[in-house]
């Protein structure tokens, strides 16, 4: 939730608030630098919004929900079609936008992007996810059914890693459904998300459907406090989660957090071994390792130990480079916070006693010197014990443990804190079986590295890695935002004889 803010430098351009349909300068005086990771050049600056400007934009957005929730579900999704039109449109502008503030490599860039579309192209079809039931004859002439409704002013807020993806799990499921939003992007990226807010207006959608603020833990706060806020989502580190779900919920909200993660990858004997390969190097480095999905646990099974030399070549051979080298397989750290911070990981494993087989700390990218690289890192012989194990690193670090069964790995896996992913390679049904059902994961994959569901479903994390009930994007995201009204009913008939009061609850 956020460094100290800083004071602004007045020749850097600054990012805008997008409040009542306008982009509007800030009338703070905290700010603080958007940096690109690869270079150390400050791209912008960002602002820290004023309780005003806050109070605004909630204003704005209340009185937006007034009319936006009469609007027809068809009208809606109308638009949505619209917007998901302009995403496609301007998909390389966007990923462009995101590698230079977040680092990502371009193709990773796009790939945020086009996560982030499907959940939009899924928004085009609410009409069909946001019915309600319907009960005919319940008693003698009486029907019961049941609606969704909005529920009001919404608000969301998102991480670094994923400045497009994340925004769009939120902000068009909450509005097509009837709701109108605000959103605090990061205050790392803010950029991406800003031209998605952009796009949303050139898309159609009414004045103070979507309002974007900035700033950190305060503006936060204020968010999850404020009485015509009715709920919050958020993405981001296990104690910021616990705050957001403490606090918003003892302010009468509902609350969906997405916490961290430490996803393990069992590896059978009888898996295709270059397969295996293949899928650990990318799910643990890609994107840097900050995905809160990435494989971060590697989990061989008897004699699947002997690929441990091959496993350390491939992350060997990976390039370290900027968003604009082609052959870049990963690119910078977020912040050079982050990178101390992996780099002061890979030193801890080495201390405590795990092997050291791929050593990325002090990357270096010729041209890019000053940028946050950090380059791959694998440990074998690790133990439950051990920090490296116990915490999550985000970064691109591979944590490899051996042991002799499938029921070894899957009790070392159901003893983690944490549920968010995990996923199995094997050649054998039963063993996969036997994995998917007694796992105590929310998303699990099978010969599928990163498990990340697509938008038909929801994503599921479970454990130390979630708190609240109804999950993002899919069906879960139209019940968490939306309130269910049921009505009973019956319509007498103008000959319809009437016996009496009838003194019970219960329905003849």
């Amino acid at each position: 939730m956020a460094a100290q803010p800083q004071a602004r430098s007045p020749a850097a351009p600054s990012v805008k608030l997008l409040v009542d349909g306008r982009l509007v300068e800030s009338a703070t005086t905290e700010w603080r630098d958007i940096v690109n990771p690869a270079t150390q050049e400050v791209l912008a600056r960002v602002p820290f919004a004023t309780a005003a400007e806050i109070e605004g934009a909630i204003a704005s957005a209340a009185k937006a929900f007034v009319a936006w929730r009469e609007t027809p579900v068809g009208a809606r999704m109308r638009i949505m079609l619209k917007l998901q039109e302009l995403i496609r449109r301007d998909m390389k502008k966007i990923a462009a936008c995101l590698t230079a503030e977040q680092g990502k490599t371009l193709a990773d860039a796009e790939g945020d992007v086009f996560r982030g579309l499907e959940v939009v192209e899924h928004a085009c079809s609410v009409g069909s996810i946001q019915m309600g039931e319907h009960l005919e004859q319940v008693a003698g002439g009486v029907d019961v059914y049941s609606v969704r409704q909005p529920l009001g002013v919404c608000a969301g807020i998102t991480p670094f890693n994923f400045p497009a993806m994340i925004p769009l799990w939120m902000f068009p499921m909450a509005i097509v459904a009837g709701n109108t939003f605000v959103l605090k992007p990061s205050e790392q990226d803010p950029m991406t998300p800003m031209r998605l807010a952009e796009l949303w207006y050139e898309a159609g959608f009414p004045k103070g459907t979507l309002q974007v603020l900035h700033g950190g833990k305060e503006q936060v706060d204020f968010l999850l406090t404020h009485p015509d806020v009715q709920a919050i989502s958020f993405v981001g580190s296990v104690p910021v989660a616990q705050h957001v779900y403490r606090t918003g919920t003892q302010h009468l909200k509902r609350v969906q957090a997405f916490a961290g993660a430490k996803n393990h990858m069992i590896v059978m004997p009888d898996a295709d071994k270059q397969q295996v390969i293949n899928n650990i190097v990318g799910a643990s480095c890609g994107a840097a390792g900050q995905r809160c999905m990435a494989i971060s646990v590697a989990v061989l099974v008897g004699e699947a130990k002997q690929w441990i030399p091959e496993i350390a070549d491939s992350l060997k051979k990976l390039k370290v480079g900027p968003w604009n080298d082609p052959e870049a397989s990963l690119g910078p750290v977020i912040s050079k916070k982050a990178k101390e911070r992996v780099e002061n990981y890979v030193a801890i494993g080495a201390k405590e006693g795990a092997k050291l087989l791929v050593d990325g700390r002090g990357a270096k990218v010729p041209g890019h010197e000053n940028g946050n690289f950090v380059g791959p890192s694998m440990f074998s012989g690790v133990t439950p014990e051990m920090t490296i194990y116990k915490d999550e690193i985000f970064g691109p670090v591979l944590i490899v443990m051996e042991v002799a069964t499938l029921d070894e790995a899957i009790d070392l896996i159901n003893r983690n804190p944490y549920g968010n992913g995990t996923s199995m390679f094997t050649a054998s049904g039963a063993a996969a079986r036997k994995f998917q059902h007694s796992i105590e994961v929310g998303q699990v994959g099978i010969n599928i590295p990163i498990p990340v569901p697509l938008p038909f479903f929801s994503f599921t994390g479970w454990k130390g890695s979630f708190y609240g009930d109804q999950h993002a994007y899919g069906k879960q995201a139209v019940k968490f935002y939306t309130r269910t009204k049921t009505i009973t009913s019956r319509w007498f008939d103008s000959q319809e004889v009437v016996s009496g009061p009838n003194m019970t609850i219960r329905l003849k």
